[in-house]
Formats: structure tokens, sequence, C-alpha cells
């Protein structure tokens, strides 16, 4: 289980509505609604990885204590946002340097994941698997196995993989074949327009069928009907967008409460690979 610690003016589809000054002028939602999250979980009994704007939790550092706190993982997305393919590889590693090291001192704890915005990462872009290798990330949830207007990698493979020459494992958002194409079952956008029935019986399947675990994402405005809507937008991003803010949250507890879930560092990741990051980074 895991959730993307953005602000509903900072999602790349808003790129062109919202320009980057005008954030530090709008007010901040995201962390009401992760406190709403991370009470949702507690009643579930669940623990999940926070992949973490450093610019959001530069803003809301109570925020990031409690998710550590509270046994959750603390992980990186980025400082503001940016998504991979708009970065040269010198602008990305020090992107993700900045925020790696600016969690872990905030967090008290080491951060070995990382989501690019948007899964940016493709197959254009595989260089950027070694950038995060070279500034210590363990694991990357990076790539979309499908086929998306605005990014996404069909030919990858759809469960954990090894890359940058062993040095990072993959984790692909989770997908299921429908018809010889990778339909996305791994929440998002997806998850509020689809059924939850079908979401239950793909996730299920890759469980039971394909003996794989799911990886899930959602993000902090989606359980936010509320939000201010983002003036000039276009019908297409606002229907994604904005489809069925208000049933996200009764979805997100049945699904906690029809699967089991966890961190991603404890269900990706077997004791000996933990022991291990933990042996380098304390020689570091």
């Amino acid at each position: 289980m895991t959730v993307d610690v953005e602000d509903y003016f900072q999602v790349s589809a808003f790129e062109k509505n919202v320009a980057r000054d005008a954030w530090e002028t709008t007010p901040l939602r995201v962390e009401k609604n992760v406190d709403r999250i991370l009470q949702v979980f507690d009643d579930h009994d669940v623990k999940a990885t926070f992949f973490t704007l450093g610019w959001i939790a530069e803003r809301c550092p109570a925020m990031v204590s409690r998710i550590v706190s509270e046994g959750h993982e603390l992980a990186s997305h980025g400082w503001e946002h940016v998504r991979v393919t708009n970065q040269t590889p010198t602008e990305f590693s020090a992107d993700v340097t900045k925020t790696k090291m600016f969690l872990e001192d905030l967090g008290g704890c080491s951060v070995n994941g990382y989501r690019a915005a948007s899964y940016s990462i493709g197959a254009s872009n595989l260089w950027a698997l070694d950038v995060l290798a070279d500034c210590g990330y363990r694991y990357s949830s990076s790539i979309a196995p499908i086929k998306h207007d605005l990014y996404g990698m069909p030919d990858a493979p759809r469960f954990r993989f090894t890359a940058a020459q062993g040095r990072l494992v993959e984790v692909p958002i989770t997908t299921i074949p429908v018809a010889g194409k990778n339909i996305n079952c791994g929440g998002g956008g997806w998850f509020r327009l689809f059924p939850y029935s079908f979401s239950k019986w793909a996730l299920g399947k890759v469980n039971s069928k394909e003996l794989e675990s799911g990886l899930f994402y959602f993000h902090p405005w989606e359980i936010d009907p509320e939000q201010p809507r983002i003036e000039g937008a276009g019908a297409k991003t606002r229907f994604r967008h904005y489809l069925n803010l208000s049933r996200m949250q009764g979805r997100l507890e049945m699904l906690l409460s029809d699967f089991s879930w966890g961190r991603m560092d404890d269900v990706f990741f077997n004791d000996e690979e933990r022991r291990a990051w933990q042996e380098v980074a304390s020689v570091a």
C-alpha cells in the first residue's frame, strides 16, 4: 500500500494551469488529508509506504514525523514533482539526492525507495535507474507497464525486476493482462474509474493465480472531494482528476478490508536484503 504525498495543485496534469511560483500562496490541504489517511490505516491495522515530495515535507514537518512515528515507511517522490522526462541526468541526480538527504534528516530514518512523478521513467530514460542506485536508493517504483498518453512502458516486466546492474530493484505498478493489453489495477484514477468489483477481481487474480503481491497507490487529494477546482483545465484533465472523488475513501476502506497490506520494504524485500541496506547505511 503506497501513498504519493503531494497536494491537489501539484499534479502534472495541472502544470499549465498552476504556475510553480503560485504554490507558495496556495493554501495546503495535504496535511489534513494525510491525517485522515493515517487514521484510516490505523483503523484497519495497515502500514504503508509514503512517497513524499521534499517541497511538502519542508512545509509539513509534523506530518512527516507522524508518518514515521506510526510505523509507516518514508520514501522519496522527488522535490517538486518534476517529471524525469523533463530533467537531465545531472538535474535528476541533484533532485533525488537533495530529497533523500532532507527526508532522512527530518524523519530520522533511512530513505530507500523512490517514485518518479507521474511514473515518468520508461524506455527513453532508463538511465534514471542507474542514477538512483548511484545516489543510494535501494528500490524504485517508477515504471507503469501500460500504454498511456502521458506515461508508460508497456513492454516492461509486470513484477519486481533488478536494474542498474543489479544495484536497484524496480517494482512496477500492478497491472492485469486483458485481451492482450495491460490494464492498471494498482490505483490512482483507474481505481476511481473502474467498478470496485474489477479492482477486487484483478488484485485477487494477481495474488491467487500469479502468486504475486499487488502494489497499490493513491494520493491524499483523492479522498478530498471538496478541494478547489482548478480554472482553465481541459475536459480530459477535469474528468481524470475529479472523477468519483466522493467515492474514493469508501472504496479504499473496502480494499483495506478485502486484502492484507504492508509497507513496500516489508512486502517486496526479505530480511537479508533489508539487513544489507542497514549495513551499507551504517558504514556510510
